[in-house]
């Protein structure tokens, strides 16, 4: 019998705390995080820097390859171009969101680095665990 009265050993429960360690840190950080859309995106910023300052307010011009896209698939839904309009279009918007993004965090620098350590340490107790699994494993093989 292992420690705990189980078969399973303190490999497991090493593993299984510092799992718990580690997700209890990083839902604290990703909790304290706040998503705010920015100014422009990288297409938007690419776009006006590039027609000499010209500045629109609505950017509405990213939506036309994907427009253009939908028509062609509605006149002919087995033409490549319109398909490929489609997803080139759909990627412009998705990295014209993503490149919006900002993420601010709300916390005190004492409350940072406790998350940041409890994380750190349950990654360590994790691998640990597995280290320890894996000379229990050889120690088996292994003819005394």
């Amino acid at each position: 019998m292992k420690p705990g009265g189980t078969e399973g050993g303190t490999a497991p429960f090493i593993a299984g705390l510092g799992l718990t360690l580690t997700a209890l840190g990083l839902y604290l950080l990703f909790d304290s995080v706040h998503v705010v859309s920015g100014g422009m995106g990288l297409i938007s910023q690419w776009l006006i820097g590039h027609s000499g300052g010209w500045e629109s307010t609505s950017r509405g011009i990213i939506f036309v390859p994907l427009l253009l896209g939908v028509g062609l698939l509605f006149y002919d839904a087995k033409t490549r171009i319109g398909w490929g309009l489609l997803w080139v279009g759909l990627a412009v918007i998705v990295v014209e969101i993503l490149s919006r993004l900002q993420f601010m965090f709300s916390m005190k620098t004492s409350h940072l680095l406790l998350i940041l350590g409890m994380t750190a340490a349950g990654i360590g107790l994790m691998l640990r665990g597995l280290r320890e699994d894996k000379l229990a494993e050889r120690r088996k093989s292994d003819p005394p």
